[in-house]
């Protein structure tokens, strides 16, 4: 079903990013998009890079099924697979917008290192630190299961590994800047993606503090 799964894409491109940014832009006077950030070829730029590609790679996949140029696995091109990529995508879909409103106008796409937002800890934080990142991953499975190929899961990768380099490398280190012992106390008892699973704080070499993710900046 590559045309759902590309009907799902634009779908959650609208909603999850066009419209949040344009409330948020009624609410708070900017968009909430950050951008590309760090120097070329640092682990905060390779995380924006690759966000960028499975972004552009999960819409490319169902196309490219569509015209014929990317076969799909015929091992699971199914229907049950099908019906299971569909309800995965919508659950991702609405979990993230309701994460994304749980974040009020703490929410942001990528890390300002000037900006101080407040710690959100309500609604979806309080089960994992980054609920946005944990239903967006379940929406893009759900995309790929929907138009199973190579490439989907080339974008699914890279989204995966994407979100841990931000998360672990970006906005943990943040986090800690600015909220100190608030965010180390909550993040010891709240999961990183999943509950219960990633309750720990590493520090860097540097000294900085380095580990789990965020409720209080991010898509």
């Amino acid at each position: 079903m590559p045309l759902a799964a590309l009907v799902g894409y634009v779908v959650f491109l609208v909603l999850a990013f066009g419209l949040r940014a344009v409330i948020h832009r009624r609410r708070t006077g900017s968009t909430g998009w950050v951008g590309l950030t760090g120097r070329p070829l640092s682990l905060e730029w390779l995380a924006g890079v690759l966000f960028g590609v499975a972004v552009l790679g999960s819409g490319l996949a169902p196309l490219a099924q569509l015209a014929g140029l990317t076969p799909a696995w015929g091992a699971v091109d199914r229907r049950l697979v099908h019906v299971l990529g569909l309800a995965c995508s919508t659950v991702g879909i609405a979990g993230t917008l309701w994460a994304q409103v749980a974040m009020g106008a703490s929410w942001r796409i990528g890390v300002d290192p000037a900006a101080r937002t407040e710690l959100v800890s309500e609604g979806p934080f309080r089960f994992v630190r980054h609920p946005i990142f944990t239903w967006m991953t379940f929406a893009s499975a759900g995309l790929v299961l929907l138009a199973p190929n190579a490439l989907a899961l080339a974008a699914f990768a890279a989204l995966v590994v994407a979100l841990e380099l931000q998360v672990r490398w970006v906005e943990e280190p943040y986090l800690l800047r600015v909220h100190g012992d608030r965010y180390r106390r909550y993040a010891a008892t709240t999961g990183r993606f999943l509950p219960c699973i990633g309750r720990s704080i590493r520090r860097a070499r540097s000294g900085s503090p380095v580990g789990p993710h965020s409720p209080s900046v991010s898509t």
